[in-house]
């Protein structure tokens, strides 16, 4: 396994915590269909939220959310869509946040909350 899918599993893995630890409950991970993938599923408030977990080891290259760019954010967006028609969820709320986790930070989190939108 190389380093980089290392730190992106190390990085889910702190996100999944942090999550948990903050009264949401985590509905799936790594939800995978044809379209992409979905780090993180969760759910607090009867709101669905998808999440995109970046994990960076230094900021060499950006902020991880930087990453995020509008392509990607059209992935992740058919993706949620998926997952709510798979699951028969209608009308329901859900958002997109991101999660930073910085390593060599003490592992800090940022989590932007409705970091784009469908």
């Amino acid at each position: 396994m190389n380093s980089t899918r290392n730190i992106g599993i190390i990085g889910e893995d702190i996100a999944e915590r942090y999550l948990l630890e903050n009264d949401y409950k985590v509905l799936e991970r790594n939800f995978r269909v044809k379209a992409g993938e979905i780090d993180i599923i969760a759910q607090k408030n009867q709101i669905i939220i998808f999440v995109e977990v970046k994990a960076r080891s230094s900021n060499k290259y950006g902020f991880p959310y930087e990453s995020v760019d509008y392509r990607k954010q059209q992935k992740i967006i058919r993706v949620a869509e998926n997952y709510i028609k798979f699951k028969g969820l209608t009308n329901c709320q859900y958002r997109f946040d991101i999660i930073e986790v910085f390593l060599k930070e003490n592992k800090k989190i940022n989590h932007i909350q409705n970091a784009f939108w469908a």
